[in-house]
């Protein structure tokens, strides 16, 4: 489980045509921006809201370290 299982899964919508070099480079940067977006969510959160969303400091920080394009 990663923390792009904290935003709901529709937040990156599809457009019709799902070909071509276009759509899939489209496709890679809204993921990329929704990575950063929730690792930056990560750094910011305290050790309690870490406890309720089931993560530790650690965790968040092995995360946090990821890089975008291996994980």
């Amino acid at each position: 489980m990663t923390i792009d299982t904290i935003f709901v899964a529709g937040t990156v919508k599809r457009p019709k045509s799902t070909h071509g070099p276009l759509y899939r480079s489209w496709l890679a940067v809204r993921m990329w921006r929704l990575k950063r977006r929730t690792r930056q969510a990560l750094i910011e959160m305290t050790e309690d809201q870490l406890r309720d969303i089931g993560i530790t400091r650690k965790e968040a920080q092995r995360e946090i370290g990821k890089s975008f394009y291996w994980d």
